[in-house]
């Protein structure tokens, strides 16, 4: 049967679920390519950290730091994790025959001799991981001020360097051990990812009560500056109670965006690509986007805030 001039034809209604999500996810990308940062000139040195596995946290370090470097941003990752994860990810060379981090914290090479641009971003830059960092928990044992040793390098990379980074962002492996206390000693920010599920809140205590005990003993500067939550999922009640309780503990700590659960975030490193440039336009490439934003909008405010 013809149809008639004055029937319309079927179109999807703009009011189901998926239509809502692509018209949140354009709006969101208007405002992002609308947004203006400031960097202030002073360098942030944040570890990434978290002591339970899977909440992450390479993951949050990569992205957020190709997410600055497109803002502008001179970013370096230190990979501190032996699994070179991060490594990978930013599509840097991390053989066993790669001078790396490990050769920086044993045998005292510059940083500067170790780090790589990332093909990510001319602003992108890397220090690697190598199998040899695996063993380097046992051989600082015996290194003299064991505990400052990455701080110590840090600090005279940064006097030397002629172009200052804006971000320093070093990725930790999942336990309390010297690699992470060097990191802690190093940074004056922990950056936290924290995932939208029940057992990640059982570990923040401890983990909080470590850092305290840094502060304590090796580095008084250090503190909880960032807490992102990641592999979060809107439709669930669990994600949104998590959320609640870690921001009703540090309701100036979190920030407003978060993270989804998303395959193309799952599928980037396996292309050695951050989701930032594996699918920019993906809804876990804005979430990071969006976090870069509030992360280095937050430094800017707080630097107008000291000069006043």
């Amino acid at each position: 049967m013809k149809q008639s001039e004055n029937e319309s034809t079927f179109s999807l209604p703009d009011d189901t679920p998926l239509a809502r999500e692509l018209a949140d996810l354009s709006a969101r990308k208007r405002r992002l390519a609308e947004a203006k940062v400031t960097f202030t000139g002073q360098t942030r040195v944040m570890t990434v950290s978290n002591q339970k596995g899977g909440v992450g946290k390479t993951t949050t370090t990569v992205n957020i730091a190709a997410a600055i470097a497109e803002l502008g941003g001179r970013v370096l990752v230190i990979d501190l994790d032996p699994q070179g994860n991060a490594s990978t990810a930013l599509g840097v060379p991390h053989s066993a025959d790669v001078p790396s981090i490990y050769d920086v914290l044993i045998d005292d090479f510059p940083i500067a001799d170790v780090i790589q641009p990332s093909p990510e971003s001319e602003n992108l830059f890397c220090a690697p991981s190598t199998i040899h960092l695996a063993g380097a928990e046992i051989e600082l044992v015996s290194q003299v001020a064991r505990e400052h040793r990455l701080k110590t390098a840090l600090d005279t990379f940064l006097a030397e360097q002629e172009h200052a980074f804006d971000f320093i962002l070093i990725d930790c492996p999942p336990s309390l051990g010297l690699l992470t206390i060097n990191a802690f000693t190093a940074a004056d920010e922990v950056f936290l990812p924290i995932q939208a599920e029940y057992y990640a809140l059982e570990g923040l205590s401890q983990l909080l009560g470590n850092i305290k005990m840094i502060q304590k003993h090796l580095n008084p500067r250090i503190h909880v500056s960032t807490i992102l939550l990641t592999m979060f999922d809107q439709r669930t009640r669990l994600s949104q109670q998590v959320g609640d309780e870690v921001r009703s503990h540090f309701p100036n700590g979190v920030l407003k965006t978060v993270i989804p659960r998303s395959v193309r975030v799952s599928e980037a490193p396996s292309f050695g690509q951050t989701v930032i440039t594996y699918d920019g336009g993906s809804a876990g490439a804005v979430a990071y986007r969006e976090a870069a934003v509030e992360i280095v909008s937050r430094g800017a405010k707080n630097s107008e805030e000291e000069k006043a």
